[in-house]
C-alpha cells in the first residue's frame, strides 16, 4: 500500500484489507495511467479525499497492474468509481463525473 496525499493506492493483494474489511464508506477509483478521463478526474478525487477526510476512504486501483480485482468486479470501462460500505459493493459510477455529482452521491451513501 502506498499513499499519495490522502488517496490510498490499493492492489489485488491488499484490496480485501483496505476496502472489504473497512467498516466505513470507501470509494475505489479503477483507473489506468494511459486513460485521459482517469487523469482528468484525479484532482477531483484528491479534493474529495481532503473534504471527506475521516469520513470516506478514497482509494485508487490500477486496472493494468491489478487485473484480478478488476475482473472480479466486472470493470469494463474506466474510470469506474465503486463505492463500498461496510465492505459491501453498494454503488458504481462509470466515466468522468462532475464533483457536485460525486459529492451528492457520497452524501447520500453516508446518510444511508
Amino acid at each position: 500500500m502506498s499513499t499519495t496525499g490522502t488517496i490510498i493506492h490499493v492492489t489485488d493483494g491488499d484490496f480485501g484489507t483496505e476496502v472489504e474489511e473497512d467498516k466505513g464508506l470507501v470509494l475505489v477509483d479503477f483507473w489506468a495511467e494511459w486513460c485521459g478521463p482517469c487523469r482528468a478526474i484525479a484532482p477531483i478525487l484528491e479534493q474529495l479525499a481532503s473534504t471527506y477526510s475521516g469520513r470516506v476512504k478514497v482509494t485508487k486501483l490500477d486496472v493494468d497492474a491489478n487485473q484480478k480485482t478488476t475482473m472480479r468486479f466486472n470493470v469494463r470501462s474506466i474510470p469506474s468509481l465503486l463505492f463500498f460500505k461496510g465492505g459491501k459493493h453498494v454503488d458504481t459510477i462509470v466515466g468522468l463525473t462532475q464533483k457536485s455529482t460525486l459529492e451528492a452521491r457520497i452524501d447520500k451513501l453516508l446518510a444511508a
